[in-house]
């Protein structure tokens, strides 16, 4: 579906919003797939973890069934072209990864959420995206969290190109100003080539990465990982002229648990979804008193705050 980029594609007049601005992106050389950038509606001012309950409230689901959201959504894609091969490009504020960054979103895309299936690299992205916009800017949190998309950072480009990889990491950490408090780097890490995925958090200042997993195991699983996270970490104290006082420490954290084989992806957006809320730059080993299971209600949660998010921003 993603061979559509560059062809022409007819948009149905019952979805063209005249208010809606559509303004050109040379910047990014992916054909001419619609585009349309975003702007958030919430208020600013409002404190970061009331946006996130009062969401919420509006939103009716039971687990284990599609909430009306989701439902209207998916009546939404299948009435719309993207059932025919058609695709949305999505600009990201410059904020989410710190330049700019483009999404192509796709019927496939939609599917892993309506299906509640593995989720890829644009589904975590754009959760991302929903997360900076609702709860972070405008806020102090985008001084204490920020996020590495995982389409630069994963385990097939490391094996491909370490040290490309590795400077794609030191230049993402050099791009935040000196800090006064600490800050946590979020990388949502895939294994390679759609496989599991896990989150990496960095605290640069404590040299401290937390690892979350929600199946069994450590970082010694993924030891190029670690090896390139380690060796950017250094390289970027280097060149701020930071002493390195100690060794950089990892602690694998006792995180939520998966109970299937499709799930590794919403927990690692949950993960990221409670730090931010929570306001949290340590996390506790044995994780978050208030989050210490999982249940399918969580996950579906956040896939009804994405729908209400895609429906809101006008992305379908």
């Amino acid at each position: 579906m993603r061979d559509a980029v560059g062809s022409f594609v007819g948009w149905p007049s019952d979805l063209i919003f005249p208010d809606a601005e559509t303004p050109t992106r040379p910047t990014h050389k992916v054909g001419k797939g619609i585009s349309r950038r975003i702007e958030s509606v919430a208020s600013q001012k409002e404190v970061p973890g009331r946006k996130l309950k009062s969401a919420a409230k509006d939103i009716p689901t039971t687990s284990g069934t599609k909430s009306q959201i989701m439902m209207r959504l998916e009546k939404m894609v299948d009435e719309s072209d993207i059932m025919h091969g058609a695709i949305r490009s999505i600009d990201f504020d410059e904020g989410v990864f710190g330049a700019a960054h483009f999404e192509i979103i796709a019927k496939e895309d939609m599917q892993q959420l309506f299906e509640h299936d593995e989720l890829g690299i644009a589904v975590i992205h754009t959760y991302i995206w929903y997360m900076y916009v609702t709860l972070m800017r405008g806020t102090e949190l985008c001084n204490r969290f920020n996020f590495i998309a995982a389409s630069r950072i994963n385990a097939t480009l490391i094996t491909k190109n370490p040290t490309s990889v590795k400077n794609d990491l030191v230049d993402r950490f050099m791009e935040a100003d000196d800090k006064t408090t600490p800050s946590l780097y979020f990388l949502p890490f895939n294994s390679g080539n759609g496989g599991h995925w896990v989150l990496v958090a960095m605290d640069l200042s404590r040299l401290i990465v937390y690892y979350l997993d929600s199946l069994s195991g450590d970082w010694s699983k993924y030891q190029s990982m670690k090896k390139t996270v380690d060796a950017a970490i250094i390289k970027f104290r280097s060149k701020k002229n930071y002493r390195n006082r100690k060794d950089i420490t990892w602690v694998r954290v006792q995180c939520p648990q998966q109970n299937n084989s499709v799930d590794c992806g919403f927990f690692v957006l949950r993960f990221m979804r409670d730090i931010i809320a929570l306001n949290r730059i340590d996390i506790p080993k044995m994780y978050f008193e208030e989050y210490k299971s999982y249940s399918r209600a969580h996950l579906d949660e956040m896939k009804d705050e994405l729908c209400q998010f895609i429906v809101d921003q006008r992305i379908i």
